[in-house]
């Protein structure tokens, strides 16, 4: 008898099958309310525009220019901080710095959060969908995002709060109650506070926990022949048990496991990937060829053309969440005395996350599939046929991973889970400031939150992925709305708190 088959000979259905019916309603009603289109420009361009990626992509592109491309010229300061080249200015006389987590954790923990999934599923939807030319657009979304990264990260530290106890409690919330009162905006701070932590916990209940889950326990069902309509329901209360006794520790636990596991894990992973991509080094002029040209193919028209640069940016915000705030709790926890170093360090997740990760990827599915012989552009919610059986997500990163390297089904396995529980136990993190800022301080509203975070981890799990990652999407791409207003009031300070710094290293560099 296979694996948990004993609800599938009975023909009934199982837990999964059941939680999904209930969950699946709920995120397709949240999905389009938050994703909805901007007016006319379906009736325009031929395909519609949703509201957040113009606020978006509008507020990127305006931080990039308004801050001199501080992508690209603080690049090298931004890993001389990680590399600790500058901690001298982040100590006081008495050594009794802010902060919880030093520079390199609180980039360790943010990018755990962000290089997850995303980057495996996420990556391969866009393409299933867009073609390879969504990836010109991931690229794309990841190189002005850094400028977005650094504007709410700084924010994140300059405004956060330091409890008795030396608990650092930071992020959007915070920024926007005390940046917005400072400029005389009280009322409208504390609306966009209370709204951006409602969704933050959204957030962190799907894309940080249930679209991980999901893809975790979809590739070990694949990858163990497990059958059943239960055998994901069981995967998910292993994955909760086992991410429950991580972040019952707080912040510190969560960068002390963050710190050892994404540093790892991700090289492997890039590791696995260039192997595959310089073997077949004579096709990647090709794979190239085909992003760039495809981004802005004319044959699709201006309706598929919007429709791939849509998707490209759908799926990088998803990944890099850049623009949705989030990282900014985790980078406010740093020791430090200047709000711009972190937020020069956290320009380097999204470069990291959808520059190197989110192209490596794309890179192997598009060399794996040549020009469409393994499978045909286009699919339906990203669902795509290989050798006949339906495929996606992780599913056709796997198919594509196991073509050039022998043992790739348990090593992606292994990946995919492990970038699942780094994601969970950051976000979880996330959603507990939110959950805080809301409902108070106490053990009792820590010890709810957290259940419910926990529940949400098999809710995922047993869920279908397109209703799954419908949900996250919206909740993800929700928190822009709130946060890039609170960040088009408070972006003057961070022009202060940049030239701040910048005058303390040309001082160190003297002396």
């Amino acid at each position: 008898m296979p694996f948990l088959s004993v609800a599938q000979e009975t023909n009934e259905k199982g837990l999964d099958d059941k939680i999904n019916e209930a969950f699946t309603p709920i995120a397709n009603w949240f999905e389009a309310v938050i994703l909805h289109d901007f007016p006319f420009t379906a009736s325009l361009f031929g395909n519609g525009i949703p509201t957040i990626i113009i606020l978006l992509v509008g507020g990127a592109l305006f931080f990039t220019i308004y801050f001199g491309f501080v992508n690209i010229r603080h690049f090298s300061t931004a890993i001389n901080i990680v590399r600790g080249k500058f901690d001298s200015l982040d100590k006081k006389k008495n050594n009794n710095t802010d902060g919880e987590v030093t520079h390199f954790q609180a980039l360790a923990t943010a990018v755990s959060g962000t290089v997850g999934n995303g980057n495996i599923a996420g990556v391969a939807m866009a393409i299933a969908i867009g073609g390879p030319g969504a990836t010109f657009w991931m690229i794309l979304c990841g190189l002005i995002g850094m400028s977005t990264k650094f504007v709410e990260c700084t924010l994140g530290v300059k405004y956060r709060d330091i409890g008795e106890d030396g608990t650092v409690y930071g992020g959007p919330m915070y920024y926007m109650t005390k940046g917005l009162r400072e400029i005389g905006f009280e009322r409208l701070g504390k609306f966009l506070a209370v709204i951006f932590a409602f969704l933050c916990i959204g957030a962190s209940f799907g894309g940080g926990n249930a679209a991980q889950s999901n893809q975790a326990a979809m590739q070990l069902v694949n990858s163990f022949g497990m059958t059943g309509g239960s055998a994901r329901t069981i995967i998910g209360l292993i994955m909760m048990i086992f991410v429950g006794i991580i972040i019952i520790g707080g912040i510190k636990r969560i960068a002390s496991v963050t710190e050892k596991i994404v540093p790892f894990m991700a090289l492997m992973y890039i590791i696995a990937c260039l192997y595959i991509i310089l073997t077949n080094i004579t096709f990647v002029d090709d794979a190239f060829g085909m992003i760039f040209s495809q981004a802005f193919s004319p044959n699709a028209g201006l309706g598929g053309f919007l429709g791939v640069l849509i998707t490209g940016f759908r799926r990088a915000a998803f990944s890099n969440e850049a623009g949705a705030g989030s990282a900014s709790i985790a980078h406010s926890a740093v020791k430090t005395n200047y709000p711009a170093s972190e937020g020069l360090v956290a320009l380097l997740e999204p470069f990291i996350d959808t520059v190197v990760i989110c192209t490596l990827t794309a890179l192997v599915i598009i060399i794996f599939n040549g020009d469409s012989t393994v499978f045909d552009y286009g699919g339906v919610g990203g669902v795509v046929m290989i050798d006949g059986t339906p495929a996606e997500g992780a599913s056709i990163t796997a198919a594509a991973f196991s073509k050039y390297i022998a043992f790739s089904g348990p090593f992606l396995t292994l990946a995919v889970v492990l970038f699942a529980v780094s994601t969970m136990i950051s976000w979880s993190y996330y959603g507990l400031q939110s959950w805080i800022y809301v409902f108070g301080k106490s053990k009792a509203a820590d010890l709810t939150y957290k259940i419910l975070f926990l529940l949400f981890i098999v809710i995922g799990a047993a869920g279908d992925m397109s209703s799954v990652w419908g949900f996250s999407d919206a909740m993800i791409l929700g928190l822009v709305f709130p946060n890039m207003v609170g960040l088009f009031f408070l972006y003057p300070k961070v022009k202060d708190e940049l030239g701040r710094y910048s005058n303390a290293i040309l001082s160190l560099v003297k002396k």
